[in-house]
């Protein structure tokens, strides 16, 4: 999926890095993590106050492809798109290397609401992104 409705600008820091510097496989997860979280800030959504509401947004599923690497002090893009399918979340997001626009990595991310403590639907978040879950 190529149209990508949110983009977030980042540096790779020293401390995310392993011994041959490049991004440990781990740290892009938190990257796609903070990227939906300013998407969600950007749209005027705060999970600790859904949270507050019992709705809580977890992952369900993540599948990350790696396709290059990232290595210390490289600035990339990470770039989003979401849909909805029954009651998951779908978020399609890709890394590019900001100074040559390369594919880094490629990730899938299924997101699901509980609701007080149960599986289901949040009016909330539907309506907030009606124009992207068409």
């Amino acid at each position: 999926m190529k149209d990508y409705i949110f983009e977030l600008p980042m540096k790779v820091r020293s401390y995310e890095c392993d011994f041959e510097s490049i991004v440990n496989n781990a740290v892009y997860q938190n990257y796609l993590e903070h990227t939906r979280h300013e998407f969600l800030i950007a749209h005027g959504l705060d999970v600790v106050e859904l949270h507050r509401q019992g709705i809580d947004t977890v992952v369900a599923r993540i599948n990350i492809a790696f396709k290059s690497s990232l290595h210390d002090n490289e600035e990339f893009l990470s770039k989003l798109n979401v849909k909805k399918e029954g009651l998951k979340y779908v978020f399609y997001q890709d890394i590019y290397r900001k100074k040559d626009e390369k594919l880094i990595i490629k990730a899938t991310v299924d997101i699901v609401c509980i609701i007080n403590g149960k599986l289901g639907n949040s009016d909330i978040i539907d309506n907030l992104f009606a124009e992207y879950l068409q």
